[in-house]
């Protein structure tokens, strides 16, 4: 329970009425004060709560929808689901309530607008959190069969629920590119994970990580980099409502970021 409020109206209260009288009275507003801000603290508790639970269930609801938009889950599929989990570490239990989760996703009917709903009205302040969710969806997606059409149909509707817009997944995919270099299953990407890409491709997929053309100034580069590093970075995700098991995917993020910045910078010759 707070007391500050007690202690200045009790101050304020002494000061201003002169006396005994003022100081209760200070007190009794002060006292009110308090209530409130203790009402709003575990209001803003339970509310970053309620979006770590909503931010985990619905991200493997909606990886296994993602899996399951051909018609059918893969063997690949599978395996990035379990190479996610694998990569936020979670415990037995967290990972049964994946693997649960995850099956439920696939089952025919699920409402996916209703899940994505539920996460956009707890995160609606919090459009750093949506994009992240994205990425986490679309590396699945992409270390499984890659993106065909049917899960590209599925990633607008991922998107358009969550106000992510076609600019930041295009950023997103780039971003990705960066990190393997290419996709096996995706076409038009190329090569093999973890290999080089070209120098040009590298770069332009650099610029879109960035956000900016490449027109843009050294400093218009270096403020979105910047930027991008201030909204990404991961003890804010967490306190945004990612969940602690999750904050591994924020760290690959501004890597990425990071690594799209220094391509840049080299090309250009920045210091």
């Amino acid at each position: 329970m707070s007391w500050y409020g007690k202690a200045i109206g009790a101050v304020i209260g002494a000061i201003a009425g002169r006396g005994l009288l003022g100081a209760i009275v200070g007190m009794i507003v002060g006292h009110q004060f308090d209530e409130r801000s203790d009402e709003e603290r575990l209001r803003a508790q339970s509310g970053a709560a309620d979006l770590r639970l909503a931010f985990f269930e619905v991200t493997f609801l909606v990886m296994g929808h993602v899996a399951k938009a051909d018609g059918r889950v893969t063997v690949q599929e599978i395996d990035a689901a379990r190479d996610a989990m694998r990569r936020f570490s979670l415990a037995e239990d967290d990972r049964r309530r994946a693997i649960d989760l995850f099956t439920r996703g696939k089952q025919a009917g699920f409402p996916l607008e209703a899940a994505l709903r539920r996460l956009r009205d707890l995160a609606a302040r919090q459009p750093d959190l949506c994009r992240l969710f994205v990425q986490i969806q679309l590396e699945a997606a992409l270390q499984g069969n890659g993106l065909n059409a049917p899960s590209r149909a599925v990633f607008a509707r991922i998107c358009g629920a969550l106000g992510v817009s076609p600019l930041e997944l295009a950023a997103l995919e780039a971003m990705l590119r960066l990190r393997y270099g290419g996709h096996p299953r995706q076409p038009g990407w190329g090569g093999s994970a973890g290999s080089e890409r070209g120098t040009p491709s590298r770069l332009a997929d650099a610029y879109e990580v960035l956000g900016v053309g490449s027109g843009a100034t050294d400093a218009e580069v270096t403020k979105a980099y910047r930027r991008l590093m201030s909204q990404n970075h991961p003890d804010k995700l967490v306190a945004q409502g990612l969940p602690e098991s999750m904050v591994v995917a924020a760290h690959e993020r501004t890597q990425r970021i990071l690594e799209a910045y220094e391509t840049v910078k080299n090309h250009r010759g920045m210091k």
